[in-house]
């Protein structure tokens, strides 16, 4: 096995916005990024349609887009956190478009600002119509490559964080080399969502929550993992993942139909835009009842939609829809996890030398079910925040770093989908989280290849267990009513497998 000496840099671990972001943000200095694929790719950023959130226009401030986030929220936001990563979100559009990102403009140069769901006010910041993610990621990916205080590592994958005495002390990696030990006491998670537990989901395949196994095998505290956002318009297909139709279809007036064209949504407050917590959960109870399900642009006055919409248009056309003349069929797909590591507004985890950001880490910025567009600028605002606490935070000289037990296998999440589907879903109930808590306690055990995927599957089912109610995106059939009181909840590794081992025995009795 090979020793790199990081020589004092700075490890981040990921390669989306969040990470690409605090490496840049450190330079010049020295910093090793480790991605998982070639930079451009396998990146929930990269697929991001709908844009940033920023309150720009002359009709919005910080108080109009705190009060829609925190609506939101349900009630488990952290108001000073929001607060102050909102407040950053103009200086963070003028940095991306300082670094090259190419926002959409009308013909006087003015930002055109698009509404999404939950919004009050258009205030969605978007580049090259809904190829946003991917146009900011083409930006940054040229700068990450030209920026020589950045070593990056392409195809590597941690395997386990290096801890002693609570503090970071390296990361075992396998790299195109074989195994390799990166010798660092200052390490960053930035490595996306979970998307890629669920049958049904947006995110990457490979993002099935990485970052947050290596945080809490290392003994990491986590925060609101049973908050799992389901995306209500994602198009209905074989594709895995599923192709998402952004909420911004919605907010230029499409509507949801079934196969009658009932518009079943019609007489609910907000209708197709309310928060996405109850679009999905009204769209999932209707295909429950044997309906199909449809999002309906056809009649949009002045809609140019593949205008508007060139990827969308793209990729219907591909599964044999004309979203100009046919209603695309949609179902709801896991999208964004609200949980995650648990961190300050600078990032650190409750680890010394670890940090986290973007939606492996979880600040309270989305509370219990993340307003749309607030992730990417999360990504963009907190991966700075961290550059600014790492650049305070001198390398300390620390034991060598060495490789402790554990499994190296690749990892595959394919065994864990259809427990976390069936269990954490868009509805949950008592008796199915307790089911897939004695299902996947073997598999962590096990110690094979579904080991890390199970663990952070058992992780969202004790958490999703222990909320005995139902607020934001957690829906419980058992517990429908919300709690008088709004409280957040951690977790760490240890009480999630112990809690698991004591409802073994009930569930054989």
């Amino acid at each position: 096995m090979e020793l790199s000496d990081s020589a004092g840099a700075c490890v981040i671990i990921g390669g989306g916005l969040a990470g690409l972001t605090a490496a840049l943000s450190l330079a010049p200095e020295p910093v090793i990024l480790l991605s998982k694929a070639p930079l451009g790719f396998e990146a929930s950023s990269v697929l991001a349609q709908g844009g940033i959130a920023a309150s720009l226009g002359p009709d919005d401030d910080l108080a109009r887009h705190l009060a829609d986030t925190l609506d939101a929220g349900d009630g488990l936001c952290d108001e000073t956190v929001a607060r102050a990563i909102l407040a950053a979100a103009p200086e963070a559009i003028l940095e991306l478009t300082r670094r090259g990102v190419p926002f959409d403009r009308d013909e006087e140069g003015r930002l055109i600002l698009g509404l999404e769901a939950a919004h009050s006010r258009h205030r969605i910041v978007h580049a090259g119509g809904d190829s946003s993610g991917r146009e900011i990621m083409r930006a940054l990916t040229r700068l990450v490559r030209e920026t020589p205080s950045i070593t990056l590592i392409e195809r590597a994958t941690a395997r386990r964080l290096l801890v002693e005495d609570n503090a970071v002390t390296g990361i075992l990696a396998e790299t195109e080399r074989g195994p390799v030990i990166f010798a660092a006491n200052r390490v960053v998670i930035a490595t996306g969502g979970i998307g890629g537990l669920f049958q049904h989901g947006t995110n990457p395949a490979g993002s099935w929550g990485e970052g947050l196994a290596l945080a809490a095998r290392a003994g990491a505290v986590m925060a609101d993992l049973e908050f799992v956002q389901f995306h209500p318009t994602a198009l209905d297909s074989l594709s895995f993942p599923l192709k998402l139709i952004s909420e911004t279809v919605r907010g230029e007036g499409a509507i949801l139909i079934d196969e009658t064209g009932d518009r079943f949504m019609a007489g609910m407050p907000g209708a197709e835009l309310a928060p996405r917590d109850v679009v999905a959960r009204a769209v999932w109870r209707h295909l429950a009842a044997g309906h199909r399900v449809f999002l309906d642009a056809r009649n949009i006055p002045n809609l140019d939609f593949p205008r508007r919409f060139p990827a969308i248009t793209g990729f219907c056309q591909a599964a044999g829809i004309d979203p100009v003349t046919d209603p695309i069929p949609i179902r709801p797909a896991a999208h964004y996890h609200m949980g995650g590591i648990a961190v300050d507004l600078a990032g650190r985890s409750s680890i010394e030398g670890l940090w986290a950001c973007g939606e492996a880490a979880c600040t309270g910025l989305h509370g219990a079910n993340r307003l749309a567009s607030n992730s990417l600028l999360e990504a963009a605002v907190c991966g700075r925040f961290v550059a600014e606490s790492l650049k305070g935070t001198l390398p300390s000289r620390r034991r060598k770093a060495h490789a402790g037990a554990g499994p190296r296998l690749p990892a595959n999440p394919s065994g864990v989908r259809k427990i976390l589907s069936h269990a954490v879903g868009v509805l949950r109930d008592g008796d199915g989280l307790a089911s897939a808590a004695g299902d996947l306690l073997p598999l962590v055990q096990a110690e094979g290849e579904a080991s890390d995927p199970a663990l952070v599957g058992l992780m969202i089912v004790i958490a999703a267990l222990r909320r005995r109610e139902s607020r934001g995106a957690h829906a419980r059939t058992d517990f429908p009513a919300r709690a008088a009181e709004a409280q957040r909840s951690t977790l760490c590794l240890g009480d999630a497998i112990a809690a698991a081992r004591e409802l073994v025995p009930q569930r054989v009795a």
